[in-house]
């Protein structure tokens, strides 16, 4: 996929219809990789930059997913996964193997370990043939034009997409001995979290600087469970509440994202300053966020997240009408789809996703 397609498969529900498939001869992915940004060129408009001039694997789409929803106190931890000899640089070797041995264990259901152990694959297996008979996956992952040719290392470990990309030019350069230290790792992390908010926000602010309350709802409720009726009441009742906007800043915008990348430590919060998962003011809701970010939200964006959330109107917060709609935000859409389900799950998914798209 290119890094357009990247952006539209996290921005947009639905991939766009494209008028035919494109296909690229040798020359034409030269020039990709030759034009490549290195890490020093690397900022948070990287892929709309490139945007269809490069190449994104497939085991690469993961890693970008879960860049995505890491809150930056676990950064250093997803350095270290791939930094497997510890001497705190990552080498082009290092950065294969544990994106596919990772890719794979999510295909699979096991552990990077066990992949390894039980099923080793052979040069040039498909990892199309294994999602054939894998849990239900997003509707965008399941063609064969985004996958990958995997392939084993002579050490006997499960190997690298054939071929450079990209990310993998980016971050290696252009004959790959490069090594990527943690310095370059957290800018890149933070920049694409930095991109895809921008991009989000850009779609609703139309060249000024704020957007209304309004729309701030509507980013949150896109990607999650909620039906079409369900969303509907969500924004009325914001409509009503807040009839005056006084705008949300990219800024107070960028803050909520980050936080909701700490969420499950922000559950764990709220358990600890309330009992037995009470409802929580907009004042503990602050010091929660403080505790696990460091960081205070904007007292605004705030109180436009309670009249959000606070079905009832009794001005706090329960778990249910926050945290489990907020979990789907902020793996829009693809955590639910990732976790294997039973039919019958899977049933009641479909119907309602399609209950939502009428």
């Amino acid at each position: 996929m290119t890094p357009r397609d990247f952006l539209e498969s996290i921005k947009e529900e639905i991939p766009r219809p494209r008028a035919g498939r494109s296909t690229l001869d040798r020359r034409s992915v030269e020039r990709y990789l030759r034009n490549t940004p290195s890490r020093a060129k690397g900022s948070t408009s990287l892929f709309r930059d490139l945007h269809d001039n490069g190449l994104v694997s497939y085991t690469e789409y993961l890693f970008l997913l879960c860049v995505l929803t890491k809150p930056r106190s676990g950064f250093q931890i997803a350095f270290n996964m791939f930094d497997t000899d510890g001497n705190q640089r990552v080498d082009k070797h290092e950065f294969l193997v544990v994106s596919v041995q990772s890719a794979f264990s999510l295909t699979t259901g096991m552990s990077a370990t066990e992949s390894t152990q039980t099923m080793p694959l052979k040069a040039g297996t498909n990892i199309w043939k294994m999602l054939m008979h894998a849990p239900c996956w997003p509707a965008q992952l399941l063609h064969p034009t985004l996958l990958v040719s995997i392939t084993n290392f002579d050490d006997g470990t499960i190997g690298a997409p054939l071929g450079d990309t990209t990310l993998t030019v980016h971050f290696f350069g252009q004959r790959g001995y490069d090594v990527l230290k943690y310095e370059d790792f957290h800018r890149f992390m933070d920049n694409l979290q930095t991109e895809v908010l921008q991009l989000e926000f850009n779609e609703f602010s139309h060249g000024m600087q704020t957007i209304s309350e309004v729309d701030f709802a509507r980013i949150l409720l896109r990607y999650t469970i909620l039906t079409k009726e369900e969303t509907d009441d969500y924004l009325e009742r914001m409509r009503q509440r807040i009839p005056d906007s006084k705008g949300i800043t990219f800024q107070d915008f960028k803050e909520f994202g980050q936080f909701l990348n700490n969420l499950d430590d922000f559950a764990l919060a709220m358990r600890i300053f309330t009992f037995a998962n009470a409802s929580i003011s907009e004042s503990d809701f602050q010091r929660s966020v403080k505790a696990v970010t460091g960081h205070t939200l904007n007292k605004h964006l705030v109180h436009v997240v309670f009249q959000l959330f606070d079905v009832d109107g009794d001005g706090k917060l329960s778990h249910k009408e926050f945290i489990s709609v907020m979990k789907d935000r902020l793996h829009r859409g693809f955590r639910s789809s990732l976790v294997p389900t039973s039919k019958w799950d899977e049933f009641k998914m479909c119907v309602k996703n399609e209950l939502k798209q009428s």
